[in-house]
């Protein structure tokens, strides 16, 4: 059985404005200097670890305008921000704040892996992102420390502010 052809890319969806749009977002501003080198590729420990991410394929298919492709991958959270990629590029795109820049749309556009999402949930719940109960405080006691107590009202008005946008000037 022969494999399937790879789909063809219907580019009446591209958005030839998505590129302005990252450049207009703080941390993107240099996405029009990339010229496809590949050196942010080359050195990525990352990419060396999975083929999903690939700073300059990532940067190809933005300038391209494949907004809803970029935005709804997974590929654009595997950055992990060591900032190789920016001391090596030869035109200062700064891929780790061009990744923020992304992500940052893609949250306002609700694109947010589902990982994500159960971490929000978790600190709305808790105050924190693991569940302190009997067990820890148990041991916390048996070493002498203070019990902890979830605070997640103040986390909630955090995330809420954040969620709203309000607070940020």
């Amino acid at each position: 059985m022969a494999d399937e052809p790879e789909p063809i890319i219907d580019v009446s969806s591209f958005d030839p404005h998505f590129r302005d749009e990252i450049a207009a977002e703080p941390g993107g501003e240099n996405i029009r200097r990339c010229f496809s080198c590949g050196t942010c590729t080359a050195g990525c420990p990352v990419g060396g670890v999975t083929d999903k991410y690939n700073p300059r394929r990532i940067v190809h298919m933005a300038l391209l305008g494949m907004r809803q492709q970029v935005l709804s991958s997974d590929f654009v959270w595997l950055c992990s921000v060591c900032y190789t990629c920016y001391e090596r590029c030869p035109q200062d795109v700064r891929i780790p704040e061009l990744m923020t820049a992304v992500r940052n749309i893609a949250v306002r556009e609700g694109y947010v892996p589902q990982a994500f999402r159960l971490q929000i949930e978790t600190l709305r719940a808790h105050g924190r992102l693991l569940e302190v109960g009997d067990y820890e405080n148990e041991r916390r006691a048996e070493h002498g420390l203070p019990p902890v107590r979830e605070t997640a009202e103040e986390v909630c008005r955090i995330l809420d502010l954040a969620e709203t946008g309000e607070g940020s000037e």
